[in-house]
């Protein structure tokens, strides 16, 4: 179902490597139909006779065994795995919105009906990831988990902090290539990268997370002033998802955060995806690769398949079994924890500095170093950035407004969270 990037690049791998596929299973795969928006396009000659407008050719087939959905998007997505698992077809998704809304009822259809729900290439594209959360690291208690998981932020970012440019001129270079949609909102306002997380934790936690329960913030209002001074303080700035869990609660969050330059996630550059997993266990894992695109994201999808129809041959149904662990909350916004970065458009006078320093102090935030710049000797103004020890983000945003309300204080010009 959907014959787009994704899906013709999947029913191509299924013509052309049918022959390995069939080994690889013990019989053939064979591609029975494909339903498509609009029978007027350019299409895989090989596809042609397989052409169909209509759901119900796939959905209320019997002799079709599995559903694969690449259409994208909640809505008409959600009625087909839902009626082709009710029918009792094994489904195979890519779909990271829809299993990120409604992953658990999926799954739960899936063991009601006796079907499989795959979904590996949900997240990270061709990085395998949804299978280690749901077999090899099932004896872990995870701690935590943080990730660069949207490919054309990590190239927005990587461009500015290269090459020095602004976020519009970045952001246009990634449409030129490719990489980033004429509509980029999902990405750049970390929204792709929230689906993604809520996925991840939801595994990782057993509990159900959604995308409603994680805080979000995107990469629009970065300046190149903020990568200069990131790389002075020895710092790469992400689009980090990050995912933590305490006994009796769970942290979501996706925002830019600054990282140490040493570390493996500042080195992770371009469109590529890199995933942290820390476990009781195992220590940390780290999960590296092309995170999405038509090849790495097709191989994800045809190991599933190939799974899906494996269980066909077996008459096994769902192997995963869905359940939540109770009492675990998400944690406010307001009550996490960090150091602070702040970038601050002040007049350039005598006191400045005492009356910023007086606020964060009064809102039990030390300050941990101070640069100061002169921005405008005309205009008679200067930078000034800070770096605070940790603090509250309650406390942090308080002083953020009352910081607003100081007359020496022209402009808060950048406000980013710091993850050591």
């Amino acid at each position: 179902m959907g014959l787009g990037v994704v899906g013709g690049q999947v029913a191509r791998v299924l013509i052309d490597k049918a022959e390995v596929l069939a080994e690889q299973v013990g019989c053939p795969l064979v591609l029975r139909k494909v339903v498509v928006q609009d029978l007027s396009k350019k299409r895989l000659p090989e596809v042609a006779s397989l052409l169909t407008t209509d759901a119900s050719e796939v959905l209320d087939k019997p002799e079709i065994d599995i559903v694969v959905e690449a259409i994208g998007g909640e809505v008409p997505a959600i009625d087909y795995l839902t009626r082709a698992l009710v029918g009792g077809k094994h489904v195979v998704t890519s779909n990271k919105e829809v299993i990120a809304k409604h992953g658990v009822e999926l799954l739960t259809l899936a063991q009601q009906h006796g079907v499989g729900l795959h979904y590996e290439a949900a997240v990270g594209g061709g990085i395998p990831l949804i299978s280690p959360f749901q077999h090899d690291l099932l004896a872990n208690k995870i701690s935590g988990i943080y990730a660069i998981i949207n490919g054309t932020t990590n190239f927005i970012l990587t461009r500015m902090a290269r090459d020095g440019v602004d976020f519009s001129s970045a952001l246009n270079r990634a449409q030129e290539l490719g990489y980033a949609e004429p509509n980029p909102r999902d990405d750049v306002e970390g929204i792709d990268a929230a689906y993604k997380l809520a996925i991840l934790a939801s595994l990782a936690f057993r509990s159900q997370v959604r995308p409603e329960d994680i805080y979000c913030e995107g990469i629009s209002r970065l300046s190149s002033r903020d990568f200069q001074y990131a790389q002075e303080l020895g710092f790469a700035i992400k689009l980090l998802a990050i995912a933590k869990q305490s006994d009796e609660s769970i942290e979501v969050r996706v925002h830019p955060v600054f990282i140490p330059e040493d570390s493996f996630l500042a080195k992770v550059d371009g469109v590529y995806n890199a995933v942290q997993v820390e476990g009781d266990l195992v220590g940390k894992v780290l999960f590296f690769g092309e995170g999405a695109g038509a090849l790495p994201t097709s191989s994800a999808v045809i190991a599933d398949i190939v799974a899906a129809a494996k269980d066909v041959i077996l008459g096994v149904g769902s192997r995963v079994k869905w359940g939540t662990q109770p009492g675990k909350s998400v944690r406010p916004m307001s009550e996490i924890k960090t150091r602070y970065y702040l970038r601050l458009n002040v007049a350039d006078r005598p006191g400045v500095l005492a009356q910023i320093a007086k606020v964060l102090g009064d809102n039990q935030i030390s300050i941990s170093s101070v640069i100061q710049k002169l921005a405008d000797s005309v205009a008679q103004t200067a930078e000034i950035v800070i770096m605070t020890h940790p603090a509250q983000e309650a406390a942090m945003q308080q002083a953020l407004g009352e910081l607003t309300h100081l007359t020496t204080v022209n402009e808060i010009s950048n406000f980013i969270r710091v993850e050591a």
